[in-house]
């Protein structure tokens, strides 16, 4: 390993990073992590924080479950690779994807196809819902309807069912016959609604208008993530999404259930297609699989969807794959991944923490005027919506968006923005104390706008 006045010479400077202007990288080097530790980070410069983000969404175990670890040492040096292509698999392979079906048994998924992460299969999934419906004799279903503010991973047909324009406009045009629907966002909406139940009937209504606008007979999928994650923690109606999902089995369309970020115990149940009472026809899975020990995503379907791959002609042969789907690293430490997740329960303590972090952050709301909204309670996941203005909501500007990431770093937690949002999905397997060194540390942070 190079010493660290190399790492930081040559920070930023041959790496282009997700997510961010490379020149504005090489003037501000990004933080140099160089080790973890439970729910922390420690930098270079011998800083520790908690990541109160857990990773990207995705170290739900934190950084020192030691049966993963072991797993994946063990693994590359009993098998590092192996082609899961045409005729050939692995043994973790196998174990893997019954372990997958048993996890979400109870969400109707019945088959797994492994991805490399969550843009692979969200890709997966739109190809399949495409190739169905041509199966079944109705090639004409191609287009596909999603949510704004909905995050679906940044490959073409993710980027194209997105529903943020920052990871769409400089890459336009996009996969045609994508339409999207208002996002359940009491804080900001086209109707002006600031009551959940009441939004919920506004998009409802606005599918089905759009539904018959386009014709149901021309809409394979529709996409959504059961919270909106990325998009800000939006969290719907508990009756949007049942009812969405009925309004797709009544005109034939796929329900397809984005649980990158909600399954696994993020919303307080083990999916958060579970969580609001809903079987979709497709699942996409992916950080929390592994806890992001090891890059794996994967595109579930149900029985019905099976059946009709299975029992076709050799148009139902499927001709997407990624090189490392179901690699043997990755497949051993889902298999691991899922033990320790059940193990631990992570579930029961994302609802707690959850509701401890949603609280303080309300109270935080009620002590700073900039505060202009503040989403979650439903697990471990939270927005909190920085304004300069409250009565206008006029968004607060990025600098000082900016300073208040970096003296909540300073005080002792990572988190994440998102515009004029801090996001927060700390691991699921954080303490009490730790929250509330979150609000703490947010609080320390406020103080200096």
């Amino acid at each position: 390993m190079k010493d660290d006045n190399f790492l930081r010479e040559n920070n930023a400077r041959h790496l282009w990073h997700p997510m961010g202007h490379p020149g504005a990288l090489q003037e501000n080097p990004p933080t140099i992590f160089t080790g973890a530790e439970g729910v922390y980070l420690h930098d270079l410069d011998g800083h520790s924080v908690i990541d109160a983000v857990g990773g990207l969404w995705c170290v739900n175990l934190g950084y020192s479950n030691e049966a993963l670890k072991q797993t994946i040492a063990t693994r590359v040096h009993q098998l590092p690779y192996c082609s899961n292509f045409g005729g050939s698999t692995n043994d973790a392979a196998i174990e893997a994807s019954f372990a997958v079906r048993e996890f979400f048994a109870e969400d109707g998924m019945a088959r797994v196809f492994f991805t490399s992460g969550g843009s692979d299969a969200v890709d997966t999934a739109l190809r399949l819902a495409r190739q169905y419906h041509r199966l079944r004799g109705e090639p004409g279903r191609t287009k596909f309807l999603s949510l704004k503010k909905g995050y679906h991973g940044t490959h073409w047909g993710g980027a194209s069912v997105n529903g943020n324009n920052r990871f769409r406009i400089n890459y336009e045009p996009l996969l045609p016959g994508c339409f999207h629907l208002p996002a359940p966002y009491t804080y900001r909406n086209p109707f002006d609604e600031s009551d959940p139940e009441r939004l919920a009937d506004r998009i409802v209504a606005a599918m089905a208008d759009e539904i018959a606008f386009q014709g149901a007979n021309t809409i394979a999928a529709f996409i959504m993530e059961p919270i909106l994650g990325a998009g800000g923690v939006l969290v719907p109606h508990e009756s949007l999404m049942p009812r969405l999902r009925d309004l797709c089995a009544d005109h034939g369309i796929l329900f397809i259930a984005d649980e990158v970020i909600c399954g696994f115990g993020r919303t307080g149940a083990w999916t958060g297609s579970r969580r609001f009472g809903v079987k979709p026809d497709m699942m996409t899975v992916a950080k929390g699989i592994t806890s992001a020990y090891f890059p794996v995503g994967g595109c579930l379907v149900s029985d019905q969807i099976a059946d009709v791959f299975e029992t076709s002609n050799a148009d139902g042969a499927i001709f997407t794959g990624y090189t490392y789907s179901a690699h043997p690293v990755g497949a051993a430490a889902v298999v691991t991944c899922l033990a320790e997740t059940l193990r631990l329960d992570t579930k029961s303590n994302a609802g707690p923490r959850g509701t401890q972090l949603y609280e303080g952050a309300l109270r935080l709301q009620e002590k700073y005027d900039f505060i202009g909204d503040v989403r979650g309670g439903v697990g471990l996941m939270c927005g909190i919506e920085l304004v300069s203005d409250r009565a206008a909501k006029t968004p607060m500007d990025m600098d000082t968006m900016t300073r208040v990431h970096k003296a909540a770093y300073e005080a002792g937690t990572n988190t994440r923005l998102g515009m004029n949002n801090i996001l927060m999905s700390p691991p699921l397997v954080i303490s009490e104390a730790e929250v509330a060194q979150i609000i703490d540390n947010l609080d320390t942070a406020f103080a200096t706008v």
